[in-house]
């Protein structure tokens, strides 16, 4: 095993939800493992500065000041870039990047990644999404099926601890779950409504890596109950959602085998000719902007699907000149997203006399019924419905908002409000794509991505068909003053982007194989959304994490038989 200071058994890009996992699987497996970040490090708990803070201690009540926001248009658009959590996110200017059509980038900066700020809804796929390319034919097949990583999403969602019930549903597969959360008065009328009328749309209680009931693996990380403080997105003292920082991160540290290297820019991972193989990584001090390598025997990239579409990009050699193991030409090609266009609200009257109590970090889901088995619309593919039931508070106050008299108005209920939205698959196009700059640099002197990612029609008549068949829904279950609206927004801003690095049976079509693994570059894998074949209808990160934990056991067993 090698001791000098920049060896490593492993090197790990990225440390965010599939990051944290492949560190936290090299370390507990032996491996002295180096995990490398370009942002700030962050420490569970000591690194949450607003954790704990009263609404009336911030400054401006918890919105951004207008100028920190017309320095970052793209990063102020996330809903929880807010005055007590924007630290978590990187500046727009310290990764300036070329939108050839218009793309929202939402990147963390801190280890941990994105996983501080993610909305932790945690979905299995099912037998009919690694299916779909295949069956459909709207992109290469998958190398994999769901049986390949059942075993693994039940791995994960045991460690992290994934809420949720038991709901018997092929389009969404259970799980490993803790005690789900509870739906509202409101909802639970929804869901009998809809389902009465609807024998093919399941409605069921979200699932979501949140510890309603903490087993002994999650005390043994120092993780404790979720406080449903819905406060998730400045750190969580509690442990009591999954991130990096509170989970996989310490528990990779508590080996001894985890170094972790904050403010390094990765420029590229080197490639030896001679030798065939990738030998190491370059990065850049975030601060000093002075370069440094460090070489492994293996390396993981999971710095977010278009950083690593960057990194890879800007890994050229004799033998790649166009970037590591990109002999078809299709790397940064392919690229997808979650479509979240539609929403729909309206009023439920009656239910006065109901309320509920404290605040809920998931909502009801409707799973995909839209061409599941077969092709039977005029789009290809669907959506999820997530809603929710809420009750408004204070909104018939006339007059000054401060006083007595305001303030007792806030504890007057309104009326029961309803809100849906969908989260629908869009279909991974070649001219959807990411590349490099060849002209203009970032700060650290490499070449910006351009980003060259939009809507296609079938994302509109999924839109539409989401509109008409919600409306419907709700209209059975009794909801009224139904509104429509088209958020309009850009892709990216749904933080879902995926592909660029797909996986795939043929190395002219694909460039990772059914172990994540570079079909030309044996010891590079790839476990972040860079490598998604397709987007499905769920929530990626527990796929991410599945694939992640799956792709280091077969690295680690091809590296003890010799063959990395």
């Amino acid at each position: 095993m090698m001791n000098k200071e920049n060896h490593f058994d492993a090197i790990v890009i990225g440390s965010g939800i599939s990051g944290g996992w492949a560190a936290k699987e090299f370390c507990e497996k032996g491996l002295k493992t180096l995990v490398l970040d370009r942002g700030k490090d962050v420490r569970h708990i000591q690194d949450y500065p607003t954790a704990y803070m009263d609404p009336w201690q911030f400054r401006h009540g918890g919105q951004v000041e207008k100028l920190i926001k017309d320095e970052n248009p793209v990063a102020s658009k996330c809903y929880a870039y807010r005055e007590d959590a924007k630290h978590f996110f990187l500046p727009d200017a310290a990764q300036p990047y070329i939108q050839e059509k218009p793309f929202d980038w939402i990147r963390g900066d801190q280890v941990g990644g994105k996983s501080l700020l993610w909305a932790r809804q945690t979905q299995r796929w099912s037998k009919y999404d690694f299916e779909g390319p295949a069956r459909d034919g709207f992109a290469v097949d998958w190398p994999i099926r769901y049986d390949d990583i059942a075993p693994w999403y039940s791995y994960v969602e045991h460690f992290a601890g994934i809420s949720g019930n038991k709901d018997g549903i092929d389009a969404m597969p259970d799980g490993d779950f803790l005690p789900a959360w509870e739906m509202n008065v409101v909802e639970k009328a929804i869901q009998q409504r809809i389902q009465q009328q609807y024998k093919d749309r399941p409605v069921i209680q979200g699932r979501c890596a949140h510890l309603t009931q903490p087993r002994q693996i999650h005390i043994d990380q120092g993780r404790s109950q979720c406080q449903a403080r819905s406060l998730c997105h400045r750190g969580c003292p509690f442990g009591g959602y999954f991130s990096s920082n509170a989970s996989t991160l310490p528990w990779a540290a508590k080996t001894g085998n985890l170094t972790i290297r904050p403010q390094a820019i990765v420029e590229s991972i080197r490639y030896d000719d001679k030798k065939q193989r990738a030998v190491g990584v370059r990065i850049i001090d975030a601060e000093t902007k002075v370069s440094q390598e460090f070489f492994a025997q293996v390396i993981f990239v999971n710095a977010s699907a278009l950083a690593t579409n960057l990194i890879l990009l800007n890994s050229t050699s004799g033998r790649f000149p166009n970037g590591l193991g990109n002999d078809s030409g299709l790397l940064g090609k392919y690229v997808a997203f979650h479509n979240y266009l539609g929403t729909i609200s309206g009023t439920m009257e009656g239910y006065e006399d109901k309320y509920y109590y404290g605040r809920r970090p998931t909502q009801p889901i409707i799973p995909n019924f839209r061409n599941v088995q077969r092709q039977e619309t005029d789009f290809l593919r669907g959506y999820a419905s997530f809603f929710g039931a809420y009750r408004s508070r204070g909104g018939n106050f006339e007059g000054e908002q401060v006083g007595g008299a305001y303030k007792d108005s806030l504890a007057e209920l309104g009326g029961w409000g309803v809100s849906m939205m969908m989260q629908g698959e869009t279909i991974p196009q070649e001219h959807n794509h990411v590349r490099l700059s060849t002209d203009q640099k970032d700060p650290y002197g490499m070449p910006q991505l351009i980003t060259s990612v939009g809507y296609e029609d079938n994302d509109y008549r999924s839109r539409d068909d989401f509109f008409q068949q919600g409306q419907e829904m709700l209209e059975v279950a009794g909801v009224k003053n139904l509104r429509i609206s088209d958020s309009h927004q850009n892709p990216g801003l749904d933080i879902h982007e995926m592909g660029g690095a797909r996986m795939g049976l043929d190395p002219k079509t694909s460039l990772l194989n059914k172990w994540n693994q570079l079909h030309l570059v044996k010891n590079v894998f790839v476990t972040d959304g860079a490598c998604m074949t397709s987007t499905g209808t769920q929530n990626p990160s527990l796929t991410y994490m599945a694939l992640t934990a799956r792709a280091v056991d077969y690295a680690v067993t091809e590296m003890k038989k010799g063959n990395l």
